[in-house]
């Protein structure tokens, strides 16, 4: 037997599961947690269960720390800092005459790294932008594309029923749709 915790990163993102690593965790406790792209600050949304190991698939990466409270204001102040690359990527953009979208920046809790999400109509070829950014943030800097649905999730909006749209408040993965099922 394992025993899991479900972590989310976004208000609607997917739902991750981490080992608690002996952590005395509930839900709406925030956590740190290793992930691919380093240091993440996760909101707990499924307390820790018990679950088979065939179960979790793989071995699972531990929660490193429950948040402290600098944990939650280094994210605060890297919130600040996303706004402000976001509208200096803008700029750049513009000026290298990119025909992209820029919808969202955000930066690992160790700030090392700074992500990109972006929507376009074709491929778009960003080096140039990437190299101009690195030089600027003189961080790690990572741009991805994402498509019509994601893109809906991140910037937000209200659906023809007047309410938030599905993919915002409760959708947390795309299935695909073909054809003939719209």
């Amino acid at each position: 037997m394992a025993e899991i915790v479900g972590v989310r990163f976004k208000r609607a993102g997917r739902v991750y599961y981490f080992d608690p690593a002996g952590f005395d965790l509930e839900v709406n406790d925030y956590v740190v947690v290793n992930t691919v792209r380093g240091l993440e600050l996760g909101h707990v949304v499924a307390s820790p269960k018990q679950v088979l190991d065939s179960e979790t698939g793989r071995s699972l990466k531990s929660v490193v720390r429950k948040a402290e409270p600098e944990d939650i204001k280094r994210a605060q102040e890297l919130e600040d800092k996303e706004r402000e690359a976001l509208a200096e990527c803008s700029k750049l953009t513009i000026k290298l005459h990119l025909p992209m979208k820029l919808l969202s920046a955000e930066y690992n809790l160790d700030g090392g790294r700074l992500t990109f999400f972006f929507s376009a109509a074709e491929r778009v070829d960003f080096r140039e932008l990437v190299r101009e950014l690195s030089k600027r943030f003189k961080v790690r800097v990572e741009l991805r594309q994402v498509g019509a649905r994601d893109e809906s999730k991140l910037i937000g909006g209200f659906g023809r029923c007047g309410h938030p749209l599905c993919c915002m408040s409760f959708l947390s993965e795309f299935s695909p749709v073909s054809i003939r099922m719209a």
